[in-house]
């Protein structure tokens, strides 16, 4: 597809600057992480388009993947704080968010109610198996990555930007979990697959693993830079056509819209909602400013449309009969609009 509309020279000088800084703060950020963390290039890359992006990811991945090891590097190399809380069944939202405990004020003994940070009060959080906890602790969780704040006791307290949440699933174990249901699974920008590694790269984590010596990262980024840049990404231009890309491919997955193709309508129950259509534009505009373009293109949106919406399209019984996966019809529906 061609499309003659280019806003790359509607940005500032300052920004060009700024987009410049970025792609170069983007690849030391990669070779930063290269030595803790073996291959995993694509989800490196699609963790930094969601965190620039301001959003949350859903990691889905087995055991042993490095998941916990690449949050906390991302956190150690933006030089940000990280917690990470491991979901349980018995998890209350108290455990969380924290809570009032009474302690003495030291002014003739009174005693008054203090509050006490849980582990949300982080920049960089992984709620780990989050399909563990009961309903009312994951809602707790998602209060926190919509509003920014959570509410204790009826006080309510503003968690520090930038925040990012990192939720991980198991995809091989569901007895004894609560999965999300479809309208907190939405509020999570990008589902990320982690794959095994390669034969090659699975020789070089045992070598890097198994030694003495562990690696020292070094801090690229403080939180005020991160946040700086992600008020960059929402100023970079974006032509109308991707607008109207993007609009296009969510209406496509609903069954009950007019422009949705017979197939869609025979294997889909729900498609994505319009979060999906501003998620695509985030993660386009995110993806573009990393790579150092100056504006978003049809590629950086075809590039992250399948992490954005297959975790927003839910399969009907004749699709799981069939053997076609939320994956599978997003990869597809991706393929004919591109040749349309």
């Amino acid at each position: 597809m061609e499309f003659p509309n280019d806003l790359s020279n509607q940005l500032p000088p300052d920004d060009v600057a700024a987009i410049d800084e970025l792609g170069k703060t983007y690849q030391a950020f990669r070779a930063e992480l290269g030595k803790a963390i073996v291959g995993q290039d694509l989800v490196i890359e699609q963790l930094a388009i969601c965190l620039f992006a301001r959003g949350h990811a859903l990691l889905m991945g087995v055991p042993g993947l490095a998941k916990t090891l690449l949050v906390s590097s991302v956190a150690q190399t933006f030089d940000l704080s990280f917690n990470r809380i491991q979901f349980t069944p018995d998890l209350m939202p108290a455990d969380i968010t924290g809570t009032d405990i009474i302690q003495e004020s030291g002014v003739g003994g009174r005693r008054e109610f203090q509050f006490i940070k849980g582990p949300v009060f982080a920049n960089i959080v992984l709620a780990d198996e989050i399909n563990r906890a009961p309903a009312k602790t994951q809602s707790a969780m998602l209060e926190a990555m919509q509003e920014n704040k959570v509410t204790v006791l009826g006080n309510t307290y503003t968690l520090q930007p930038p925040f990012f949440v990192l939720a991980t699933q198991n995809p091989i174990e569901q007895e004894g979990t609560y999965p999300l249901p479809e309208a907190q699974l939405d509020r999570f920008m990008f589902l990320i697959e982690v794959g095994y590694p390669s034969s090659g790269e699975e020789k070089e984590i045992a070598r890097a693993t198994t030694g003495t010596a562990r690696q020292v990262l070094n801090h690229l980024l403080d939180g005020e830079k991160v946040i700086a840049f992600q008020q960059l990404v929402r100023r970079v231009p974006v032509p109308e056509h991707l607008y109207d890309y993007a609009v296009k491919i969510v209406r496509k997955t609903r069954p009950g819209e007019p422009e949705s193709p017979q197939w869609i309508k025979d294997t889909v129950g729900w498609g994505a909602g319009p979060r999906a259509v501003q998620y695509l534009i985030l993660g386009a505009k995110s993806r573009a400013a990393l790579r150092g373009a100056y504006m978003a293109s049809l590629e950086d949106l075809e590039a992250i449309a399948s992490s954005v919406l297959t975790h927003r399209v839910i399969t009907n019984f004749s699709a799981e009969s069939q053997g076609m996966t939320s994956k599978k019809i997003v990869e597809r529906l991706i393929k004919e609009m591109r040749e349309e």
